[in-house]
């Protein structure tokens, strides 16, 4: 990737998908070139905490509402340290963001994190595009950057698939530190970072649960030095087939019946866990506007998702495991991909979703206390 933050706004730029198709319009945010997956996302607010969910790393995000950077960016919304996607695509930039937290336009934060970006272009078009053919590899290319698009497209063809992509330990803390429970401490919880979002501790903190948050490299003895009354396995990026380690250390956890909880790739991890394959979708759920049904309870849910990859398991029946019964316990009512899992005779369940509501509803948060009724039944 070469990158240039100077004369952004004026550059002429060119996104070339990997079947060839490709849309014209004007850099945004940094100049140069880069690659990754394309896929659309469908939330029309909270483009900052997207912009720095570790989940999207080496993906090229398609905003599908027109009008991006009304609020500018602030200091307070990010949910990691930096913007992981590798590149940004947008209709209509605002030109004058407009809220009280603003520090800065969204431009200049993409240029300033060298994150290389595209504007003027019909995202409509684009998303309809990505719905039909599936996502796949895509270049965005400015400034100087800009060529013939036979060689465009070579180039794009030959960057690196999401498919068969270990990204996990990528994106994950390299060092275990500790989220202070909010008032008098109840529990103690391994957290194990996969692509973990700021808020997803804050929420359990809230509940006087103490995080421990691991590397994605922890070892089962890692884990168990914190003396965690549960276990956590947080979002990530990347291909569930290649994430053997986090696989490993999860039926670890199993085999000690410790209660458990996973969200996004840990219900991935989960769901391999138990024995069940995973897939690539076509083009994933993104966005902040997704309906799942908790079949525990049959209420419909609007949810927060960002994933590419589904857990194969039955939908119609309770399946024998390793661990005990395992059933279906969540489902998109757009499509019916598995959202959810939950073991029957043991503490642990995972969603396919992000429940701590950066961005997104809070329709969800009702997933951290059923992790700490399971953690009080376990300790009863």
């Amino acid at each position: 990737m070469t990158i240039s933050t100077r004369g952004a706004g004026k550059a002429p730029a060119v996104l070339v998908l990997e079947d060839g198709r490709s849309f014209r319009g004007r850099a945004y945010g940094a100049v140069g070139e880069t690659f990754g997956e394309a896929v659309f996302s469908t939330g029309m607010t909270g483009y900052q905490e997207t912009l720095t969910d570790p989940s999207y790393h080496r993906q090229v995000v398609v905003m599908t509402a027109p009008h991006v950077g009304n609020t500018g960016v602030n200091d307070e919304d990010a949910e990691s340290k930096r913007i992981w996607v590798s590149g940004y695509v947008v209709r209509d930039p605002a030109r004058v963001p407009s809220n009280w937290r603003s520090r800065r336009s969204l431009d200049e934060e993409l240029a300033s994190q060298g994150v290389v970006g595209i504007s003027g272009v019909d995202t409509r078009a684009l998303t309809r595009h990505l719905r039909e053919r599936g996502a796949m590899r895509v270049g965005i290319f400015s400034g100087e950057g800009v060529a013939d698009e036979e060689t465009l497209l070579a180039r794009v063809r030959q960057a690196p698939e999401m498919a068969g992509a270990d990204l996990a330990a990528e994106v994950a803390t390299k060092e275990a530190y500790v989220v202070p429970a909010v008032g008098t401490k109840r529990f103690t919880v391994a957290a194990v970072d996969l692509g973990i979002k700021g808020m997803t501790p804050h929420r359990m903190a809230e509940r006087g649960i103490e995080v421990h948050v691991l590397p994605a490299t922890a070892t089962l003895e890692d884990v168990y030095a914190v003396e965690p009354d549960g276990v956590f396995f947080s979002n990530g990026p990347g291909d569930p087939s290649t994430a053997d380690h986090p696989v490993a250390l999860m039926r670890g956890v199993l085999e000690r019946k410790t209660p458990l909880f996973g969200i996004c790739f840990g219900n991935q991890i989960l769901g391999r866990s138990l024995g069940f394959g995973t897939y690539k979708l076509k083009y994933g759920h993104r966005g902040i506007n997704q309906p799942v049904q908790d079949r525990t309870t049959g209420k419909v849910e609007v949810t927060a998702h960002n994933h590419g990859f589904a857990v194969d398991a039955p939908l119609d029946k309770v399946s024998d495991t390793e661990f005990g019964r395992a059933e279906v316990s969540h489902v998109c009512l757009n499509d019916q991909v598995v959202e959810g899992l939950q073991l029957l005779d043991q503490p642990a369940f995972s969603v396919q979703y992000h429940p701590e509501a950066a961005a997104g509803p809070h329709d969800a948060a009702y997933l951290f206390d059923r992790f700490v009724t399971l953690m009080e039944g376990q300790r009863a």
